[in-house]
């Protein structure tokens, strides 16, 4: 039986590809750096082993799957390369792999990861489903009917599906390091769009997305009557959201869901379209909802003493004001307080007065030092460039979080897609600290 050896295990798609195909009983092992990720936490509780970067680990008779970080001369490809072996690229192989399925790709350039998380749930809870979501999340189904799975436009990697069916959540411009604009990221959406096979579920509300053309039925959804799938009467409240859905100006049924947001309403209705497209019932959909968890990094929530503790992965300005908007509606009256981490110098650089204008909704900003990347780990700005352009916000690092205990009673919302987990560990640990004191 062939032994599946994945160069990079612990990438978020990478380590969620692994654990599919240990569900359905393939042989799984891979390789990484040995720094921790919260990704590799899931793969050794499944028992895949998890070795450290080295050539000797390749074997004759392996199947290699290549993350997309690690180039040919990378010394584990290189040694496949040299020895015959099959090297895979992660997209190439996920895109047959979900050839054998019903597949629903969920793309867009925000709330991908937490709309796969949410379609997931609810599918499961209906049909026998595996599912692939960005947070490294992975599981499979020897009976899979469907396949579930986080589709990235980035370096136009989502072009290597075919999918069935997509949700395309929304088209914005983010990774400047690639894309050249918003033309150019509606460009390799509308090419996406064109490879789906049997229809099309896109937000009517977005701008961009009402331009896109497909072969196939493109149907919309979202607050607006032209929609085909519409929220209406939503009614946000300390403990979810709740709405009615009419399909094509008729009512259909209502929804209530455990989260916050405008954003989390749309994600919602976006399953509920593809839910109705493949005739799952609605009592079903609606009672699925209501045991939704989350996904990982998206507004994770703990209580420490006074305060409450939120991690999210938050990293564009449009997706800082959602997060500080969900925050808003479920904790109203208390003090909002963002830890905010810029991720990539380019990113930054071309967004930094949105930044700013995002952070500025909290009550308070912290902001940490820029988090470069493997393609990037230096530029010519600094996070006090961000600093100048909000008002009263202040800097923050690792070896001394202190000045957040002083708000007492508050929401303090750690975000960013780097490390910022580091910045908030030291912080619990000193929180849990003054709390054994008083």
């Amino acid at each position: 039986m062939t032994l599946y050896h994945f160069v990079g295990i612990k990438g978020s798609g990478m380590s969620a590809l692994a654990q599919v195909l240990h569900d359905m009983n393939y042989n799984v092992q891979g390789s990484d750096v040995e720094k921790y990720f919260f990704t590799q936490a899931s793969l050794e509780d499944s028992g895949i082993k998890i070795m450290p970067f080295q050539r000797g680990n390749i074997q004759p008779g392996m199947t290699v799957i290549a993350g997309n970080a690690y180039p040919d001369t990378h010394e584990e490809i290189d040694e496949a390369l040299k020895l015959g072996l099959p090297v895979i690229r992660y997209h190439k192989f996920l895109g047959d792999f979900m050839q054998r399925f019903t597949s629903i790709a969920v793309t867009g350039a925000h709330g991908k990861t937490s709309t796969t998380g949410l379609l997931a749930h609810i599918m499961r809870g209906a049909k026998p489903t595996s599912y692939l979501i960005g947070d490294g999340t992975g599981k499979g189904d020897a009976d899979a009917e469907y396949f579930v799975f986080e589709a990235c436009e980035y370096r136009r990697h989502f072009l290597s599906y075919f999918p069935d069916y997509a949700i395309m959540t929304n088209i914005d411009f983010d990774h400047p390091d690639y894309f050249a604009n918003i033309d150019d990221v509606f460009s390799a959406f509308q090419e996406m769009a064109l490879q789906v096979k049997k229809g099309i579920f896109a937000c009517g509300d977005d701008e961009q997305l009402q331009k896109i053309q497909a072969k196939v039925p493109v149907l919309f959804y979202g607050f607006d009557e032209e929609n085909d799938f519409q929220a209406r009467n939503v009614e946000r409240g300390e403990t979810g959201t709740s709405f009615d859905v009419f399909v094509r100006n008729n009512f259909y049924a209502s929804f209530k869901i455990p989260q916050y947001g405008d954003h989390n309403v749309l994600n919602a209705l976006s399953v509920i379209a593809v839910c109705h497209y493949e005739e799952i019932d609605a009592e079903a959909v609606q009672k699925q909802f209501m045991s939704y968890g989350g996904v990982k990094r998206r507004f994770t929530e703990k209580v420490l003493g006074d305060q409450i503790i939120i991690d999210d992965y938050a990293h564009h300005p449009t997706e800082i004001k959602a997060t500080i908007e969900s925050a808003r509606q479920k904790f109203p009256g208390k003090e909002l307080v963002a830890v905010f981490q810029p991720h990539t110098f380019t990113r930054t650089q071309t967004f930094l007065t949105d930044f700013a204008k995002s952070l500025s909704e909290a009550d308070h900003v912290f902001l940490c030092d820029i988090f470069g990347s493997a393609r990037e780990n230096h530029g010519k700005l600094s996070i006090h460039d961000l600093r100048e352009k909000i008002e009263g916000s202040h800097l923050i690092n690792e070896t001394d979080t202190s000045p957040l205990l002083a708000y007492r009673d508050s929401v303090i919302i750690f975000m960013g897609a780097g490390d910022i987990q580091k910045f908030q560990s030291a912080y619990e640990e000193l929180k849990t600290d003054s709390l054994k004191e008083a």
